[in-house]
């Protein structure tokens, strides 16, 4: 009688010391665990190996990438269930060192090698990510491997999943009813407006993206506009755009590292879910560059993912599936962090926005747009990369609205030493 979810189950649950939250079904057809609800698929023995090759969210990443795991049902419910489980776990549960020494566990363990068999490790999915040296050194040319890691994927891919906007970053909700481009315009043009973007002024987008920014600066407040992105693929299709909106006079895209920029003074400059990549060693390094560039009076709108703060910030580890099939090298801050940061640069910070919950709401449209174009997505891009951007979408999803990390506009200003800021006396007067 096939019984490998039976045996699955309770070896997880001897591990994790709880109840399987959800059901199991095993690739003799055997099912397990509560009915009703998301059930996990173990396709083949692989997803065995690969965990045992690389115990914890690595090993899952692989199966999950390989196609050797998946859920069926609700995925939303699906990662709840299993994020407790799993990723947050009681501090007082037992490891894997105190399991192996109970008896019933290394018996589970070794029926669990017979159940693998043979065992060898299964080669990495060709979508992670290939490093050579040292991590999160964050120089100029790890950054651009980083970079075209994520977005030279395939423009179309990115179209089907983020609409017509083409806005990688969070949306800005009126209400939930909104459609996904309307958010996405209305964030564009808060942050113009926390600029106090006018005719005739200079700015600068640091990761420009696929020129959405730059476009509306451009179009919508007769700004010069300078974007710099490392992605050659979003430079291509940013400068498609711009001539077809008929604004090459105004707008110029380089393939660029924000280093390098050199054609300062800016009046303003916007930066929107570029500075995750830069890394907490070169964090400080990022603020005084920017500090550089802009003329006395200047503004920056640091739009940025935040972490929660830990008790020992020392223990802080980047996760494993983001950074190796996702933003390789990426690092989230406190919020707190980044304000310190821009502070030290010598920037005053004028406010603050938590914009959390839109991004919620931003995550599940691209993951709706991607869900009902499955076959398309996989066809652009690849099977193992569409399964990547289900999941890390889905689940990040799920994370800002547990408040387990957020999303923040920060908006700095280069006062002059004479201390006139240029911002109004009214709390959140941009003019």
């Amino acid at each position: 009688m096939p019984d490998a979810a039976l045996r699955l189950k309770n070896l997880a649950e001897q591990l994790l010391g709880a109840p399987l939250p959800v059901r199991l079904r095993a690739w003799d057809g055997s099912e397990a665990g509560p009915p009703g609800g998301p059930t996990l698929v173990v396709r083949n023995r692989r997803a065995l190996r690969r965990l045992m090759w690389k115990p914890g969210e690595l090993g899952l990443a692989r199966a999950w990438v390989a196609g050797d795991l998946d859920v069926e049902g609700d995925l939303y419910a699906a990662l709840d269930q299993l994020a407790e489980f799993i990723w947050e776990r009681p501090e007082d549960a037992k490891s894997l060192r105190d399991s192996l020494r109970e008896p019933e566990f290394r018996a589970a363990a070794r029926s669990l090698v017979a159940l693998a068999a043979p065992f060898l490790p299964p080669p990495p999915p060709p979508e992670e990510m290939r490093r050579h040296g040292r991590l999160h050194l964050h120089t100029k040319g790890s950054d651009r491997q980083a970079i075209s890691h994520h977005y030279d994927v395939g423009n179309d891919f990115y179209e089907l999943v983020l609409g017509p906007s083409m806005v990688y970053s969070c949306a800005y909700w009126e209400s939930e009813d909104s459609t996904l481009e309307a958010a996405q315009r209305d964030k564009l043009e808060l942050i113009a407006r926390k600029l106090a973007l006018k005719p005739g002024m200079r700015l600068l987008d640091v990761g420009c993206g696929w020129g959405s920014m730059a476009i509306h600066a451009a179009r919508e407040h007769g700004v010069t506009v300078v974007g710099v992105t490392l992605s050659q693929e979003q430079a291509a299709y940013a400068r498609k755009r711009i001539a077809e909106e008929g604004l090459t006079d105004r707008v110029e895209i380089r393939v660029q590292d924000y280093r390098d920029v050199r054609d300062g003074p800016y009046d303003a400059i916007s930066s929107i879910g570029m500075a995750e990549h830069v890394g907490s060693e070169r964090y400080l390094e990022y603020a005084h560059d920017l500090h550089a560039l802009l003329k006395p009076g200047g503004r920056l709108l640091n739009h940025q993912i935040a972490r929660r703060p830990q008790a020992d910030e020392s223990t802080y580890s980047v996760d494993e599936f983001i950074d190796a099939y996702v933003f390789p090298d990426g690092e989230l801050a406190p919020v707190g962090t980044t304000v310190a940061l821009l502070e030290r640069a010598g920037f005053e910070v004028r406010d603050v926005e938590a914009i959390r919950e839109h991004y919620a709401l931003t995550l599940r449209r691209w993951v709706a747009n991607l869900e009902a174009h499955w076959e398309e997505g996989q066809r652009l891009t690849s099977p193992g990369r569409a399964r990547i951007w289900r999941l890390y979408m889905a689940a990040s999803a799920l994370a800002f609205e547990r408040n387990r990390i957020g999303v923040n506009q920060v908006l700095a200003v280069k006062t002059p030493e004479v201390g006139t800021s240029g911002m109004g006396l009214r709390a959140r007067d941009w003019r």
